[in-house]
């Protein structure tokens, strides 16, 4: 089994983080994550996008290090990794969830 390639707190780019949550869909999984905990891609709330398509933005928020992912079996469950982006940027993630971001 490959190994899923997370940056740590200190690898964080704050160009790549915000390029991430710049997208609707990104910003509306990093919603759901900060209000539910931990969930399998499955229960994401995105309207008409393909499987292909929400494993890209998946993939797009991980490699910024915004999400962490938990795999169990054929099962992929995620978290954000809000403890860690308010070491590297304090307050920013706080910042745009509240504001939503949600143009």
């Amino acid at each position: 089994m490959r190994t899923l390639k997370i940056p740590t707190a200190s690898e964080m780019s704050l160009t790549k983080v915000c390029n991430a949550l710049g997208d609707p869909v990104r910003m509306k999984i990093a919603h759901c994550l900060a209000s539910s905990g931990e969930k399998n891609c499955s229960a994401f709330e995105v309207d008409h996008i393909s499987k292909s398509t929400l494993s890209h933005h998946i993939k797009l928020l991980r490699e910024a290090g915004i999400i962490q992912p938990r795999i169990e079996g054929k099962h992929h469950f995620y978290s954000l990794r809000k403890d860690e982006l308010n070491t590297r940027f304090p307050g920013l993630i706080d910042m745009i969830l509240q504001t939503g971001g949600l143009d």
